[in-house]
C-alpha cells in the first residue's frame, strides 16, 4: 500500500498542551508554504516507479485554516502526480469553527472522504483550559454540518486525563461524541509535554490531572461506552464500526513505507527515516532555492526494525504475526526476547496465541511499560 502524509503547520490558536509543529497568525506563509508543498511533491513524484496512492492523510496543525479552494487544488496535483487507486481514502484534519457546511461540501465534492475532528472534549470549561477555539456547541454543529455535506466516514478526537476533568464529564463527552454518530473515535489519554504552557502549569500547582485511579475509572467508561455504541477497539487509543479502521494509520502501524511532505514531516522509505526541517519559513526557503528539506535521517538496522515493528504493531489489538515477522526480518521473536517475552506472558500481560502475539485487556492500561521493555 502506497501512503503519502501532508504537513500542513498553521493553526488559528495554539493551543496549551500542543506540542506538535504548529504556529498561530501566519496567513502570509499559507500561500508562499502551498506553493513549496506542491513542489516538493512534484520532486519525490519524478523518477519514481510509483504506485497509485491507496492513502491520502493531510493534517497539521489545522489543514482547514486554509480554504477548500487551496485543500482542492492541492489534492488535485497529488493525484495528478500519482494517480491515486479506485477506493483511496483521503482524510482531511480539521477543527469546529474552522469550516461551514459550505467549506465542507467543496471539501466532499473535491475528493475528501475521511474527515477528522479535532473535538478533544465536548465540556465548555475543559475547552477553555486546553485553549481551544472552538465551544461544545460549535463543536457538535460542525459535525452535524458534516453529515449533512455528506460525510460517511467521520472521526472524533477526544482527550481524557484532562486538569479538572473526572469520570462524570468524560462519560458525558463520550455520550455527545456517540450521539453524533461518528464511524471512529480516536480517544487519547493527555500527556504533558516537556516545554509546553501545560507542563508549566502544572508544576507551578495552577492545574492538577486526575489521578490514577481515576484515569482507569475512565478507561472502563471508555470501553464499554464504545462497546454498547458497536465500536470495535482496534488499536490501543482508536476505535471504528467494522470496516471504517484508518487505513493510513494502520499502514503506520504496521511499519510499512510512508511517503511525507511538508514542514517537519517523517518519511519512512527502503529501512530510511528522514525528517524535514520543521520551521514554514526555513522550509519554504530551501525548496525555492532547490535545496534538501531533510534536518535528520536515520537508516535503521534489521534488528532495530525488528524491534520497532514489534512495538508499532503491538498497538493494534490483532498483534503481530510471528511467521511475518521472521519473514520480513529472519528474526525469531521468542528467541530475541526470551526471558522478558516469557515473564510478560506469565503475568498476563501479553498473549502468545497460535502464529499472534498482542497485548491483554489487562495489559492495554499498561502498555507503554510493556512496549519500554520490548523497544
Amino acid at each position: 500500500m502506497t501512503s503519502l502524509y501532508l504537513h500542513i503547520p498553521f493553526c488559528k490558536t495554539k493551543c496549551c498542551y500542543c506540542d506538535f509543529n504548529s504556529s498561530a497568525a501566519k496567513e502570509a506563509l499559507y500561500e508562499p508554504y502551498l506553493a513549496a508543498l506542491e513542489r516538493e511533491i512534484a520532486g519525490m513524484a519524478m523518477g519514481r516507479n510509483r504506485d497509485a496512492l491507496a492513502t491520502l492523510f493531510i493534517g497539521g496543525g489545522t489543514p482547514t485554516v486554509l480554504t477548500p479552494t487551496q485543500l482542492v487544488h492541492l489534492i488535485k496535483q497529488v493525484e495528478g502526480l500519482f494517480g491515486f487507486t479506485g477506493d483511496i481514502e483521503i482524510s482531511l484534519e480539521a477543527n469546529p469553527g474552522t469550516v461551514s457546511e459550505g467549506d465542507l461540501i467543496a471539501l466532499r465534492e473535491g475528493g475528501v472522504n475521511r474527515l477528522s475532528f479535532g473535538v478533544q472534549s465536548f465540556n465548555d470549561c475543559e475547552l477553555r483550559t486546553l485553549g481551544r477555539c472552538h465551544t461544545r456547541r460549535e463543536a457538535e454543529q460542525a459535525v452535524r454540518a458534516a453529515h449533512r455535506a455528506g460525510f460517511k466516514n467521520i472521526n472524533l478526537d477526544l482527550m481524557y486525563g484532562l486538569p479538572g476533568q473526572d469520570c462524570d464529564s468524560w462519560q458525558q463527552s463520550l455520550d455527545t461524541a456517540i450521539s453524533l454518530t461518528p464511524k471512529h473515535l480516536s480517544l487519547y489519554q493527555l500527556t504533558v509535554e516537556p516545554a509546553t504552557p501545560l507542563e508549566d502549569y502544572i508544576d507551578t500547582g495552577k492545574l492538577s490531572l486526575p489521578d490514577e485511579d481515576g484515569i482507569l475509572q475512565m478507561d472502563t467508561v471508555t470501553k464499554q461506552f464504545c462497546q454498547e455504541a458497536g465500536m470495535r477497539r482496534y488499536e490501543i487509543s482508536n476505535y471504528a464500526e467494522e470496516g471504517f479502521e484508518c487505513l493510513h494509520n494502520v499502514n503506520y502501524w504496521r511499519n510499512e513505507e510512508y511517503l511525507a511532505a511538508g514542514a517537519g514531516s517523517v518519511s519512512y522509505l527502503k529501512g530510511l527515516r528522514a525528517k524535514r526541517v520543521a520551521d514554514s519559513a526555513q522550509y519554504i526557503d530551501l525548496v525555492g532555492k532547490g535545496g534538501s528539506v531533510i534536518a535528520e535521517s536515520e537508516e535503521l538496522s534489521r534488528e532495530a526494525a525488528f524491534r520497532e515493528t514489534v512495538v508499532m504493531g503491538l498497538r493494534m489489538t490483532q498483534g503481530v504475526s510471528l511467521r511475518e515477522l521472521y519473514d520480513r526480518y529472519a528474526i525469531d521473536l521468542k528467541e530475541h526476547y526470551g526471558d522478558t517475552l516469557s515473564r510478560l506472558i506469565g503475568l498476563f500481560l501479553l498473549r502468545l496465541k497460535g502464529d499472534r502475539l498482542h497485548i491483554t485487556e489487562k495489559g492495554f492500561p499498561l502498555a507503554n511499560r510493556i512496549m519500554a521493555e520490548l523497544v
